[in-house]
């Protein structure tokens, strides 16, 4: 009788597992960040690195406090505290105060994830969340937006380009427009768009370093490109649609405001976007369609935050719509009637 050498192991699912961790794709996530936050302190001047700091240091404070009185274990060593104190830190304007930055950590580690039961629980992007709250709170603030002045703080105002661009009559000559604003000074180059050299928040208006942070998290496999390019590309076709086909009017739309930092690092945040391939597709599509329609039709010159935090809502409805058959279902006859008329 033959004696089997090898031993039947029996155990729950998950029977295939990953070798990333959550410590390891957070890691990730604050090395991408990283060209970004370089590029907002060379931007707006040493006040941006103070108020990034304040914001990291809340969150892990927050966090810690927070698990310690809930008599949960801390989770400090998972580093997703950092990465909202990061995330939260870059949708935020040079000039805000200190105390708020607080404010919006407590917002975003307490209320929007502890209270939900912590990594993975919770229902909305706590980083957009809270700056939604601070926004609503302190619109001044928030919307206090200064000249960028390479190495020091300047607390000259200035509007966006967003600001501007919303002004801008859509039955018009559009290029001809642009054109003067920026002849005029009041619309950066596309050049300086890309490099960031406009008013803005801190880690939002350098294309270039969120666009490098991004090749890093797919090129890792952190992230999959099916939600930012769905979410770009809605904004791309309907801003070019809108504008009677101007390219210049749409890459200012594409560069200008948080499209990029939401699309690539707050999008396609594990817990609160959907899993499928056909769910990621639709609520890129949705965060895309929102955001040009606030941006073009709304009272608010951005709209990137709403619609991530709206599509984040959604996102059970998407994945009940969206999710795949499973081995061996079988297809009623509705099903059946419609494949064959097809």
């Amino acid at each position: 009788m033959t004696e089997f050498t090898k031993k039947l192991t029996i155990s729950s699912s998950p029977h295939i597992k990953s070798p990333k961790t959550v410590t390891g794709i957070m890691g990730d996530v604050i090395i991408s960040l990283i060209p970004a936050g370089i590029a907002g302190v060379l931007i707006f001047g040493i006040r941006a690195l103070l108020v990034i700091a304040v914001c990291v240091a809340s969150c892990i404070a927050f966090e810690y406090i927070s698990r310690k009185v809930m008599k949960r274990s801390v989770t400090l060593g998972d580093l997703s505290a950092v990465v909202t104190g990061l995330l939260l830190a870059y949708n935020l304007p040079v000039s805000i105060p200190l105390w708020m930055c607080i404010v919006g950590s407590f917002v975003a580690i307490v209320i929007v994830k502890q209270l939900f039961g912590g990594i993975g629980q919770n229902f909305a992007n706590p980083a957009i969340t809270a700056r939604i709250v601070m926004l609503v709170s302190f619109a001044s603030a928030m919307t206090n937006f200064t000249q960028p002045t390479l190495w020091r703080y300047d607390a000259v105002a200035s509007a966006t380009p967003l600001s501007e661009l919303s002004a801008l009559d859509m039955t018009g000559d559009i290029p001809l427009q642009i054109k003067t604003l920026a002849n005029g000074g009041n619309l950066p180059e596309l050049k300086e768009m890309l490099f960031g050299v406009r008013a803005g928040c801190i880690g939002e208006t350098c294309a270039a370093a969120l666009l490098l942070g991004a090749v890093y998290l797919i090129a890792r496999g952190i992230i999959s490109v099916r939600i930012p390019f769905a979410y770009i590309a809605t904004v791309g076709v309907f801003m070019l649609a809108v504008s009677h086909g101007s390219l210049t009017f749409t890459a200012y739309e594409l560069t200008a405001g948080g499209l990029l930092l939401g699309a690539f690092y707050m999008a396609t945040d594990y817990t609160t976007s959907p899993m499928s391939k056909k769910g990621k597709i639709v609520f890129g599509i949705g965060c895309g369609l929102l955001t040009s329609v606030i941006r073009l039709y709304g009272s608010l010159p951005e709209g990137v935050s709403y619609s991530i935090l709206l599509m984040n809502i959604a996102c059970p409805l998407i994945e009940k719509a969206c999710r795949p058959g499973y081995f061996g279902q079988q297809k009623t006859e509705k099903k059946k009637k419609e494949e064959t008329a097809a």
